[in-house]
């Protein structure tokens, strides 16, 4: 039986597909609904073992192109064109996703896409993904010593900046915490990937590239790279900003996203 992902939706118009983060979910996404609703059909899908998706359900290690699998059905029902907008994981989703239908997307919106086997392909190891090899190396060990808050700690403070999980609310760690159980496997996603750098030069779709001027040395390596082989791109940094901006920073975010979407996949 195929798995269906949870889906938030709101309005009317032509469709976006928003894709959420690692340790997040489709809520993240709220505030950006509300901006495209009044125009636009946006759909926010939960990835395997996110929100109210189910889990991953195989022995074997998953892999983006599952992900792409779990929201084709989604990507099936919103028709196209339709514009895919993603950050973080999911932003390396809907890249993947747009290489495999490019005739249904008329926009792509990325939020650093964390495909860092494009890193390890160029120049193995030592090299700029080194940090989060660590971390989910640290993560890893704080899950099998018991200890779930402890990898949260670990992860959230590589990507925010440290001392970011601590000034947490408790309210919003508790998930992020039991998000933990998949660490390993979305960087096995993420550093296994097998499509090569030379795939996207074909993607000729117009894409905004966004990047946080304080986001990690990893997610900026990555985005050297895919802003040197996407055709058709756009790139727009946020002073002040790092990886979580979509989150801590949602309205200058989705400003940005809307009018691009404005120019590149209009309402009719």
């Amino acid at each position: 039986m195929p798995h269906e992902a949870f889906c938030r939706e709101a309005g009317n118009g032509p469709a976006v597909v928003c894709l959420h983060a690692n340790a997040s979910s489709s809520s993240q996404w709220q505030a950006l609904m509300e901006r495209l609703a009044p125009d636009y059909r946006v759909l926010a899908p939960d990835a395997y073992g996110a929100g109210k998706s189910p889990d991953w359900p195989s022995d074997r290690q998953i892999s983006l192109g599952d992900e792409v699998e779990l929201i084709e059905p989604l990507l099936a029902k919103a028709g196209a064109p339709l514009a895919l907008v993603g950050h973080s994981y999911g932003a390396a989703v809907a890249l993947l996703a747009a290489l495999r239908h490019p005739e249904r997307i008329a926009a792509l919106v990325l939020y650093e896409p964390t495909l860092f086997a494009l890193i390890d392909a160029r120049q193995p190891p030592p090299n700029a993904a080194d940090g989060i090899r660590a971390t989910v190396a640290q993560s890893a060990a704080a899950l099998d010593a018991g200890d779930p808050a402890a990898a949260a700690e670990h992860f959230i403070d590589y990507w925010m900046g440290p001392g970011s999980w601590r000034q947490m609310p408790e309210r919003r760690q508790a998930p992020i915490a039991a998000s933990m159980r998949n660490v390993r496997r979305w960087a096995y996603a993420l550093l296994s990937e097998p499509t090569a750098l030379a795939a996207f030069t074909t993607l000729r779709v117009p894409v905004l590239y966004l990047l946080g001027e304080r986001s990690t040395a990893a997610a900026h390596a990555v985005a050297e790279l895919l802003l040197a082989s996407l055709p058709r791109v756009e790139r727009l940094e946020f002073a002040g900003l790092g990886h979580m901006g979509p989150v801590t920073h949602p309205q200058p975010v989705n400003e940005a996203i809307a009018a691009f979407l404005a120019l590149h996949h209009p309402v009719r």
